[in-house]
């Protein structure tokens, strides 16, 4: 009991400090706020103090005059459903105080609650139970509590059956309707609110469809390795493989088109001088096999590590299916990294050779890197030449355009690549995946890509990471679509945007950064009506990202999650409605789930770590584990889960809502605030480039919510425009989450993936 008094205590304590932190927000004094909820000055004072209990119609009164929700001030959080919400006999939200008081919210999570309570008596009647439901809507919310019998109950395509005890709560212009069930009578409460002003659903959009030339009776290459099942609107409702164990991506599917279509474009590339080249599956087929005898002769054997910094030249994606086809382990690296980066990397992957590009004083970094511990190393140069290296454009093209598959071909579980991971904390580790691994990118090409196998595929994604593979191999070559890729120094919107139209680019894929730089743009001066489908990931999306580019092409953003461990886990698919600002669900391959620290799933609407419940080689597209980093395996995967280390909710359709890396939410005065909202909300103020959001220690709070902006050009950062700012933010959210700090900078520390690193701002 003494225990149970204390975590009471402790609750109450935090209760009472989100209300003075509340009321110092809003600059009220503690008169005022004893005037309107209708106590003494000393009973408020006892109140915010946390010296007497909180009843719930005090609660209730505090959270109308500061403009929040009860859930905010009793948990701490923001109610995120908005649809339905269901509550079982014994669970919900309560108070406990010592008065012998105990107050149930059976709708916790649910936004905007309002109620009137009803009696109902539904009649129980055999004809009924054979009949559909009658439906009905009506303005505002409802709320039925069964107390007796059994309530079959329908809200829009959901049937659930309630108990004596349970609790349904949904929006009433929701289709819905309710019979007794169960053999009797049924008595209910119907708490229904007929509000002033009419209360909307969730934006839904129109179901993605499969486009009419996906309609063909022609095998396809994937379909000698995959069996799916489609519902009718072409979603994916399963998938397996066909022995994935002897499956070798350069071998089965690149040299095999070559076979069956050898005229068929693989890749059209264009240069940073804006020169075209097209590559047919015939040519990647030969040139590979090239590359392949090449690396052989230079003593690259199956199993060692080459490190490739390619940036975009064509030469990567002949160098990469080389040293699938040789059994060599690719690692990839961006041009950006200098030479303590790559020393990191030789080291910690035991780096034997460099395949690397002649731009951006790479082979100094190189040089520098291999210097001291590693004299030995390989190098191979693209591009021009340079003493102590081998000049791959050159060399390569003497050796024999064939490359037999032997018995004892690298294939299935054996290593084929790793990826390192942005590390945006700590070192960088090294994410392993075996040959399987391209067969998971079948479902972020197909059904979240939506590649046109006649079409052209744009990602916008550097060869050094882990991106890259999602848009521009692997998946789209399985599905035989040909990919674009533009080999620029640097992005610039306006030297982007006019290349839709001249190529007529068909599906395209960017992270937020770009995204956020495309519409800045006056997008009415190009052409973009070649686009059929736009994705988006590497960072949560923006809500305001998203209409802005559909107000200005008419296409919605499907957002997508994932990780260097993995492929698209979590996306807006083929046949599924996207909601603005939600990361979608999880694809067939997949049984994610959300869980809190204990392990446990958490309920609807809850923030949970987003996992993988699986062990390392149940799916093909899950990595391996980190290479020679056995603490960091485990620590991410234990318990018959992998921890992604990133949080999410789920709404009650099943949809997943980002929050933030687990590291990055921000405890401040008893409230739980994840960043991305506040970015959300932030990004949606036109003269905003780009938003980071952190926590800053503060003595008396914690931590305070601080908000690092990138500004457009021409605006000037003024203590009025913070002003103007905090402001926004109190209004169109709760007011505890608006950014106590507030600080312009040129632009925001991130990873040269282009995340932002919260914990540099």
């Amino acid at each position: 009991m003494k225990q149970q008094m204390k975590g009471l205590d402790f609750k109450l304590q935090e209760m009472a400090g989100r209300i003075r932190e509340l009321r110092e927000i809003e600059g009220l004094t503690q008169e005022q706020m004893a005037d309107e909820t209708g106590v003494t000055l000393s009973e408020y004072q006892a109140c915010e103090t946390g010296q007497s209990d909180l009843n719930f119609a005090f609660i209730y009164r505090c959270a109308q005059i500061f403009g929040v929700d009860v859930t905010d001030i009793i948990e701490g959080t923001s109610p995120r459903l908005a649809n339905y919400t269901l509550t079982r006999a014994g669970e919900g939200q309560h108070i406990e105080h010592a008065h012998g008081m105990t107050y149930f919210n059976m709708a916790p999570h649910f936004k905007k609650r309002v109620a009137e309570p009803l009696y109902v008596l539904a009649e129980y009647s055999d004809e009924a139970q054979i009949k559909p439901i009658e439906i009905t809507t009506h303005e505002g919310q409802e709320c039925d509590i069964v107390l007796s019998g059994q309530l079959k109950v329908q809200v829009g395509e959901h049937i659930e059956i309630l108990n004596p005890g349970d609790t349904i709560y949904y929006n009433s212009t929701a289709p819905h309707g309710m019979i007794a069930t169960g053999g009797k009578d049924c008595i209910f409460y119907a708490i229904v609110l007929n509000s002033a002003e009419e209360i909307p659903l969730p934006a839904k959009e129109k179901k993605l469809e499969r486009r009419p030339q996906e309609q063909t009776t022609e095998k396809r290459i994937w379909e000698d390795f995959i069996d799916v099942t489609e519902g009718e609107d072409g979603s994916l409702q399963s998938i397996s493989f066909k022995d994935p164990d002897h499956f070798n991506f350069a071998f089965d599917v690149v040299d095999e088109l070559a076979r069956r279509k050898p005229d068929k474009l693989a890749m059209l590339h264009v240069d940073k001088n804006k020169v075209e080249r097209r590559f047919t599956f015939e040519d990647i087929s030969r040139a590979s096999s090239r590359a392949a005898n090449y690396f052989k002769t230079l003593g690259i054997k199956r199993g060692d590590r080459v490190l490739l910094i390619l940036k975009r030249h064509y030469q990567f994606w002949i160098a990469m299916m080389g040293l699938n086809k040789l059994g060599a382990v690719a690692l990839l690296a961006s041009n950006q990294m200098l030479a303590h980066d790559l020393e990191y990397r030789f080291k910690a992957a035991g780096i034997t050779a460099v395949i690397a590009t002649g731009d951006d004083h790479v082979p100094e970094h190189v040089e520098e890197a291999a210097a001291a511990a590693y004299p030995e190393m390989l190098k191979i140069m693209v591009g021009p030449q340079r003493e102590g290296w081998h000049d791959f454009d050159s060399e390569y093209t003497v050796y024999r355009s064939t490359f037999p598959r032997e018995a004892d071909a690298p294939c299935g579980e054996d290593l084929m690549l790793m990826f390192f991971t942005s590390g945006t904390t700590g070192y960088p580790k090294a994410a392993t995946h075996c040959y399987k691994y391209p067969l998971g990118h079948f479902i972020t090409a197909k059904y979240w890509q939506c590649v046109n196998p006649d079409g052209l595929h744009l990602t916008i994604s550097d060869t050094g990471w882990a991106k890259s593979m999602w848009g521009k191999l692997y998946g789209q070559w399985l599905n035989e679509a040909a990919v674009f890729v533009y080999d620029f120094d640097r992005f610039h919107a306006d030297d982007i945007l006019p290349m839709f139209a001249k190529y007529h680019i068909t599906t395209f894929c960017a992270p937020p950064t770009m995204y956020r730089m495309l519409i800045k743009e006056d997008l009415s001066k190009y052409d973009l009506s070649s686009i059929e489908h736009a994705t988006i990931a590497g960072e949560a999306l923006n809500p305001e990202v998203f209409l802005q580019f559909q107000k200005a092409t008419g296409l919605s953003v499907m957002e997508g999650f994932g990780q260097s461990e993995t492929t698209v886990m979590i996306g807006n698919l083929i046949g599924m409605s996207p909601k603005i600002g939600s990361m979608g669900k999880p694809v067939p391959l997949y049984p994610v789930d959300l869980v809190d620290p204990d392990g446990n799933s958490v309920d609807v609407g809850q923030v949970g770590e987003i996992v993988i419940r699986a062990e390392k080689e149940d799916i093909c597209g899950l990595f391996r584990g980190y290479y020679q980093n056995e603490e960091g395996t485990n620590a991410a995967w234990h318990d018959g889960m992998y921890h992604t280390g990133d949080t999410a909710w789920r709404d009650e359709d099943g949809y997943f809502w980002y929050v933030g890396r687990v590291d990055d939410l921000i405890k401040s005065s008893g409230y739980r605030i994840g960043p991305f909202e506040i970015e959300s909300v932030i990004m949606e103020l036109p003269y905003v480039l780009e938003c980071g959001v952190s926590a800053a220690p503060d003595p008396v709070r914690g931590q305070v919510v601080k908000a690092s902006i990138v500004l457009t050009q021409g605006t000037e950062g003024t203590e009025e425009l913070k002003k103007e700012i905090q402001n926004y933010v109190k209004e169109h959210t709760a007011p505890y989450k608006y950014p106590r700090v507030v600080v312009f900078r040129d632009e925001l520390p991130k990873t040269t993936s282009g995340k932002i690193i919260r914990n540099k701002l």
